[in-house]
């Protein structure tokens, strides 16, 4: 019987968060990828905190008709930012499952390019 693509992401995705975790010090930077918006979460695994959030919803990033991967874009510079705010400058990149092309890939290059490092 084949698995679906749910299922083939949720293996992938556990496969990465055996090895993946955010600390105090580095904190994981998690992407949930729909098909219309793209969410970003900051998170601190040995508290269970969420640190700061993003998302392709949020009122100001929500107004401007742009594609997905400007709108992708526009998310990790929003996260940076919050990130930036929050005295974070360092973080673990944790894909989701998604591969690391198009939107996931414009995500992580503009939060580097605002000056998050991971």
């Amino acid at each position: 019987m084949a698995i679906t693509k749910i299922e083939r992401r949720n293996r992938i995705r556990m496969r990465i968060r055996k090895r993946v975790s955010g600390t105090t010090a580095a904190p994981r930077l998690s992407v949930f990828r729909s098909n219309k918006d793209i969410y970003v979460q900051i998170i601190d695994d040995t508290k269970g905190n969420t640190l700061a959030a993003a998302s392709s919803r949020d009122k100001a990033l929500a107004g401007k008709k742009v594609n997905k991967t400007e709108q992708a874009k526009m998310v990790g510079s929003a996260i940076a930012e919050k990130a930036k705010a929050a005295g974070i400058n360092q973080v673990v990149f944790d894909r989701g499952g998604y591969l690391y092309h198009g939107r996931v890939k414009a995500l992580a290059d503009a939060a580097r390019e605002a000056g998050l490092k991971f």
